[in-house]
């Protein structure tokens, strides 16, 4: 088994010094200002611990400007009950013929190789994950890899609720759901579907059993929701949620303009008017989200500002679709067949090597943009986000 980016005696260390910060000491108070940069600096040390003392990390997930990928994002299906503006066109797309997907065993094969060579997270996307029979046997078979600390979904919640018991048994650790209005009838008109109840049933679900936070995806874009950025917010007050405004994207099939999309700084500047007393918290390593709170609140915000602040440099995720290719950037049209050089009898030495010189070819950034608007690329429900 490949080295861990951590030893668990480390992983130990920092969960119990972790601990011992929050289990009765005496609560110092802070002056305005002073209780972000005292996370920050505690972040910061730990980085550095990790730093000193983390082991090599695979070659195979490392590229050639040093990031190490150690968070896998699965597709399990191409096929989704909903049909968002942002993600397919309204006549749905071509699918994969199912004899070309990959199976449950294949899914599984993938995932225990990279989680021996070093990926701690696995999200598992679609298409709607939670339409795929399997996918409560899915998450328990993961639950099992040795070294894999993370297990999360993105769903749109429609069936949520109902499995989400199941799901949690069997060792699902993470939750994202998508929510781009809380008006019902618009709901209806962004995701061409019924089922906002259904949605919002699943969120209380996911806070009834203990998640925390859920996180909450909000694409917004001009002219159609960009007006409930306050009342999104204002969840967080009495909810343990993570609501994530999400710049609007370009893919195949979204007729993306970039009149429609709203920027993280104007996006940031309307919350400000209203909560001129909201803080930024510390970034963590690796992470997508630029993260805000109001003080007083339960829950955050946060915003994913792949279109104006790119954060690729920090990048660590890659992505199987669910036909099997290895795509290393979302925004990249390049990709790899896992599934055919699996079917072709490829031993576990002959996948790193394609797994690596895939890894090794990602670039240092996506190309902007505008630039991205130009380019062929799959619907995002084709890629799983």
């Amino acid at each position: 088994m490949a080295a861990r980016p951590v030893s668990r005696m480390l992983q130990r260390v920092l969960r119990s010094s972790v601990r011992s910060c929050s289990s009765g000491a005496p609560v110092t108070q802070h002056r305005p200002g002073e209780r972000s940069r005292t996370a920050a600096e505690e972040l910061s040390r730990r980085r550095q611990f990790l730093r000193e003392h983390a082991v090599p990390f695979s070659a195979f997930l490392t590229d050639s400007f040093g990031r190490q990928h150690s968070y896998l994002r699965i597709s399990l299906t191409e096929k989704c009950n909903l049909r968002c503006q942002y993600c397919m066109p309204e006549e749905g797309v071509p699918l994969t013929p199912k004899a070309d997907l990959l199976t449950t065993e294949e899914i599984l094969t993938l995932a225990r190789l990279f989680v021996k060579e070093g990926v701690d997270k696995i999200r598992l996307t679609g298409g709607e994950p939670l339409i795929r029979p399997d996918v409560v046997d899915i998450v328990a078979q993961l639950h099992r890899l040795e070294g894999l600390r993370t297990i999360g979904i993105t769903t749109n919640g429609i069936n949520l609720a109902r499995l989400l018991p199941q799901l949690q048994k069997a060792g699902l650790s993470a939750i994202n759901i998508s929510l781009d209005t809380l008006v019902p009838a618009k709901f209806e008109f962004i995701v061409r579907r019924k089922g906002f109840h259904k949605v919002m049933e699943g969120i209380h679900k996911a806070i009834e059993l203990g998640y925390s936070p859920v996180k909450v995806n909000c694409v917004v874009m001009r002219g159609l929701n960009e007006d409930e950025l306050l009342n999104f917010v204002a969840l967080t007050k009495g909810l343990p949620l993570d609501v994530r405004f999400i710049e609007y994207m370009p893919f195949d099939g979204n007729k993306w303009n970039f009149k429609k999309m709203v920027s993280y700084k104007e996006m940031l500047d309307t919350l400000q008017q209203q909560w001129p007393e909201l803080e930024k918290l510390p970034e963590e390593e690796s992470s997508t989200a630029k993260a805000f709170k109001i003080p007083g609140f339960r829950g955050q915000f946060s915003f994913i500002t792949s279109m104006s602040e790119h954060f690729c440099g920090t990048c660590n995720r890659l992505r199987i679709t669910a036909d099997g290719n290895l795509k290393v950037c979302l925004f990249g049209s390049s990709e790899v067949s896992l599934r055919d050089h699996l079917r072709a009898g490829a031993s576990e030495e002959e996948l790193l090597r394609i797994i690596g010189a895939a890894v090794g070819r990602k670039k240092r950034q996506h190309a902007g943009m505008f630039s991205i608007a130009q380019m062929k690329n799959r619907p995002m429900i084709l890629i799983g986000g």
